[in-house]
């Protein structure tokens, strides 16, 4: 009986720690699974472990609104965004797991002439990357979502949109499970409530990893933390230019499904899409202030609603179901911060604000690229930490007026 259950469980039971690992991964969220799983499938390295300080999934991965798109502003962030969701396109397929990816379109509206020059520069740099992103009028807008109102008698009324048509939802729980299952298929240890307490440096390079449950000796870690990212840094002296704040969202209760686009407004900060079990999943910008609080704050409601119900009057009806809240950790150019730092063998992926999720396929394969061969991909050069010191930022902040 003991063996009928063993093999239904998603990955193996933890051990004991080794004394030591090629490489330790900090984080057990989509991006610290895709690098451990990308490490073994890519690169044959299996002597790998995880660690989580709560349960797999439990920090920003299993806290984000799912929204998958790569209509960004800067040429670097567009072309980065659009390879992950080349992968995110066929990851279902490769994982063997049914992640429920649906590509139903983005459109990001636009309420004001200076909202429709935005959108028409950053529809300008998607489609010099091959990227399917055109500038829209109300009239368009009308015949891809009938639903909304698109009157001019509002507060906001709409003159256009950014539409995205590869953009789309995907179950995000389903990315997590996935990953953790293939990383475990490929060797890789996952060690869930085990906390990271200190990192040993020994001539300016990263000798081993300390944890609530024993010393590991190793020469790489990589930081998957997200929120916590500072104050893993913070255990080698590597200074992140972060600062963490809290993103809230809610669902209402499940309704007969008449949406489906996701639809941002980047004025009014607000976003909606409709979930596959019925639910109006809604979220808005991250608060002003930097926290690490959990709790829901009316004000949040009360905005998010009032600016929903003017996109969508007929939902007014509708109760809220429930409510939560993600940690984000924000950089000063709304840009990730991925690669090498000071310390040799201690990598960094952080910075990601409230779009990390949708960027987990590629960068746990330029990651693992970074790990396996000492050399940082091309792709995610533009992102490395040095550039707050080389005053050369990359300003996403264009197309991240609204987080999701």
């Amino acid at each position: 009986m003991k063996d009928i259950f063993r093999k239904q469980r998603m990955w193996r039971a933890a051990g004991e720690l080794k004394d030591s690992y090629d490489a330790v991964v900090i984080g057990g969220g989509s991006h610290g699974l895709a690098t451990a799983y990308y490490l073994g499938k890519h690169h044959g390295m299996s002597n790998v472990c995880v660690l989580e300080k709560s349960y797999i999934g439990s920090g920003a991965s299993g806290r984000n609104t799912t929204i998958i798109r790569s209509n960004y502003r800067t040429p670097e962030g567009a072309r980065f965004y659009r390879r992950s969701v080349e992968l995110y396109e066929r990851l279902s397929q490769e994982l063997d797991f049914n992640l429920m990816f649906s590509q139903i379109g983005h459109l990001t509206l636009a309420h004001s002439d200076r909202a429709m020059i935005t959108m028409a520069e950053r529809a300008e740099v998607n489609q010099l990357l091959g990227i399917d992103s055109r500038l829209i009028y109300t009239d368009d807008v009308k015949e891809i979502c009938p639903e909304i109102d698109a009157s001019g008698d509002v507060t906001w009324p709409i003159l256009g949109a950014l539409y995205h048509g590869p953009g789309g939802i995907i179950r995000h729980d389903a990315v997590v499970w996935a990953y953790a299952r293939a990383a475990d298929r490929q060797g890789a240890e996952i060690h869930q409530n085990t906390e990271v307490t200190g990192i040993d440096v020994t001539n300016g390079r990263v000798s081993g990893v300390q944890t609530n449950r024993g010393s590991i000796a190793c020469d790489t870690v990589v930081n998957c933390t997200a929120g916590w990212s500072t104050t893993i840094a913070d255990m080698v002296q590597v200074d992140l230019p972060i600062w963490t704040s809290i993103l809230q969202a809610f669902v209402t209760e499940p309704v007969k499904p008449f949406l489906d686009v996701v639809i941002v407004s980047s004025q009014m900060h607000v976003y909606l899409s409709q979930t596959d079990r019925g639910e109006f999943l809604i979220g808005a910008e991250v608060e002003p202030y930097s926290t690490y609080s959990n709790r829901g704050t009316l004000p949040f409601l009360e905005s998010s609603a009032r600016h929903v119900l003017e996109l969508f009057p007929q939902l007014s009806s509708c109760k809220i179901l429930r409510q939560w809240t993600g940690i984000c950790d924000m950089s000063p150019d709304y840009s990730p911060i991925m690669g090498v730092t000071e310390v040799d063998g201690f990598l960094v992926d952080c910075g990601w604000g409230t779009y990390g999720f949708k960027a987990a396929p590629i960068v746990g394969v330029t990651l693992a690229e970074l790990v396996a061969t000492g050399k940082t991909p091309d792709i995610i050069e533009p992102f490395k930490l040095e550039r707050f010191y080389a005053d050369r930022p990359v300003s996403e902040l264009a197309a991240a007026a609204v987080s999701h």
